[in-house]
This record gives structure tokens, sequence and C-alpha cells, in this order.
């Protein structure tokens, strides 16, 4: 990730839905030396905010709802919900949630692209994102699962301007040409019940000390593997499964 803070229009936060707030404060602090904080108005239903250091880098809560899957989820920045979602829809995209003011630290609304992946966006008041990215424990990736490529791109191209590299092995996305992400086709390989969804990227010191950590407690989907002219990667699965991936920290992606 070439962004190093907040920008419009790009990934600025994520957080994690999962059905064992405790369980999951255990995992991520030992995976990743977070200091969670829980934020104790009754109000804010559990909501638990990750630092490393001074700076807030995720979120943890509980599900809100029965419907709501066990997963990460990314936060786009915008500097207008409303107008934002009129974009999303607008352009094939259905809004699942809000716009909604949360305190006064931002507006918030929940969407999905026409292929099904759901995000969110960010307007910030008091609290603008992730205090820090690409540092070991931080958010450093955002990749797209799709089956449907060419509509993706048409999609979050039109909504947030994004600027798009592809190639035959992958398409980057990125602001002004800082990317910040990328695409990966649902082929074959992805079980049929297996959504298109937005998947975030951590960085981390060693990606196979982190891989072999995560095998005491939850899954390993994609074994450390070294992309040619990228990063080194891995794909894991958290005890209550929600899906992550982790790439070593100082590599390009």
């Amino acid at each position: 990730m070439k962004l190093d803070a907040p920008v419009t229009g790009g990934p600025c936060w994520t957080e994690l839905g999962t059905s064992d707030l405790d369980a999951a404060r255990r995992f991520y602090t030992r995976l990743f030396g977070w200091r969670p904080e829980t934020d104790a108005r009754q109000e804010a239903g559990g909501y638990t905010v990750a630092h490393l250091g001074d700076a807030a880098v995720a979120a943890l809560a509980p599900l809100y709802q029965p419907s709501q899957p066990v997963a990460w989820n990314v936060s786009f920045a915008v500097t207008d919900a409303d107008a934002t979602v009129r974009a999303v829809t607008e352009a094939g995209g259905t809004l699942l949630l809000g716009p909604m003011d949360v305190f006064d630290v931002g507006r918030f609304a929940v969407a999905a692209d026409p292929d099904g992946a759901v995000f969110q966006l960010w307007q910030a008041g008091t609290f603008p994102g992730a205090g820090l990215f690409n540092a070991p424990g931080s958010l450093g990736w955002v990749e797209l699962m799709t089956r449907a490529p060419e509509g993706a791109v048409s999609f979050y191209t039109r909504v947030f301007g994004w600027t798009v590299a592809p190639s035959d092995r992958y398409t980057q996305f990125g602001i002004g040409g800082a990317d910040f992400g990328g695409m990966v086709t649902m082929d074959e390989k992805f079980p049929p019940e297996v959504p298109a969804h937005w998947l975030p990227y951590f960085a981390v010191a060693d990606v196979d000390d982190t891989t072999a950590v995560v095998q005491q407690h939850g899954t390993v989907l994609m074994v450390p593997t070294s992309v040619p002219d990228g990063p080194r990667i891995a794909v894991l699965r958290d005890p209550q499964g929600a899906m992550f991936g982790v790439y070593r920290a100082g590599d390009e992606a």
C-alpha cells in the first residue's frame, strides 16, 4: 500500500464482526500485538478499537444481527456519505445500512457492489480512520475477490474515481496512481458458496512466523507464498471463521 494515511476514496479502516469478541481479542492481540480498548458506552454495543502504541489500527465488534457473517470489513473514506450512497445505487450497487451518524466520530454506511461484495463508507467526523498503515500489525493492502471483474472496474471507478493498473496477472486499484489494493477473479477454485468479498491484508514482520501462530488456533487458507515481483503473502482464517491476509512489511505490494 503506497497510501500512508486516510485519503478520500481509499481504504481508511477495517473492522471485524465476530461471534466471539473475547476470543477475537485474545487471538489478534497475540498475533499482532494489539492493545484493544472497548467503548464502555452501552449504545456502542461492545465496539472495540485495537491500537499499536497510540495509533488506532482496526476494530473488533460483536455481530449486531443474525444474518451478519463473521468477516473482516473494509471502509473507504468519503467526503459525503449520502452523495456516495447515491453514486453506489446509480452504478448498480445496493445500500445495506445507513447512512447513519456514529456519535460525533463520523457518518457511516454499508453497501454492496453489483456482484455482492460488501464494503463500508466512512465520512470522518472526529475520527479520520486508522492512524498507522503498512507497519507490522496494521492494514497494508485490500483485495477484491469477484466473479465479475469488468463490472467491478466499471463500478468502483465510477463511484470512487480509482485509477486502474491492469495486467495479465493482477489488476491494481489506486488513488491518483498510488496503489492501495487489487482484484482477483474468482474461478473454479473458489467454492460456489463463497461470495464476492473484500479481504484486508495486514503487514507483518515475518509471514511464515505469523502463519505458524495461526496454525495453532485458526486455519491456513494459502500457505506463505512469494509473489513474483511482489510481496510474500499468506491468507488465513481466525478461529471464528473470518478470513484475512498478511504480507511482509517492507515488501512492495
